[in-house]
């Protein structure tokens, strides 16, 4: 009989990629991505907007650092964007964003998973025809 072995037990996270003709588009669509994965953007009206800036040492860790700051400040505003207006400076990995959104009110919006945070695992960023982003979120 066997003492043990080492099974893959799949882990509760949430991988998409994300498109876009440029950069810009492409952060706005993993933004997108992610608030798709918290509540149904379609219901979110674009009644408020918050300035975003954030910065990194390279492609990866500008992603990484913009979809937390989204997660800190819905978390702490309660706030759902569906909007993203995003200029990306990728000679200096400095984003600035107007991101648009409203309150989370659960009697009008389908709430569905709470992200934790967006992580590194398995990040990468690359251009073929248009640029993709691969995204792990931890739910």
């Amino acid at each position: 009989m066997k003492r043990f072995e080492f099974v893959d037990i799949t882990t509760a996270d949430v991988a998409f990629v994300a498109y876009g003709k440029d950069l810009n588009e492409l952060f706005a669509n993993a933004a997108l991505a992610m608030f798709e994965v918290m509540i149904n953007t379609s219901q979110i009206e674009k009644k408020e907007e918050e300035k975003v800036s954030v910065e990194g040492y390279d492609l990866e860790s500008l992603m990484f650092n913009w979809l937390n700051e989204l997660l800190y400040i819905s978390d702490s505003k309660n706030l759902a964007f569906s909007e993203f207006e995003v200029k990306i400076d990728d000679k200096n990995f400095r984003l600035e964003s107007i991101c648009r959104g409203e309150k989370i009110n659960h009697r009008k919006h389908e709430t569905r998973t709470v992200v934790k945070a967006a992580t590194y695992h398995q990040m990468k960023i690359w251009k073929e025809d248009v640029w993709k982003a691969q995204v792990i979120l931890d739910i």
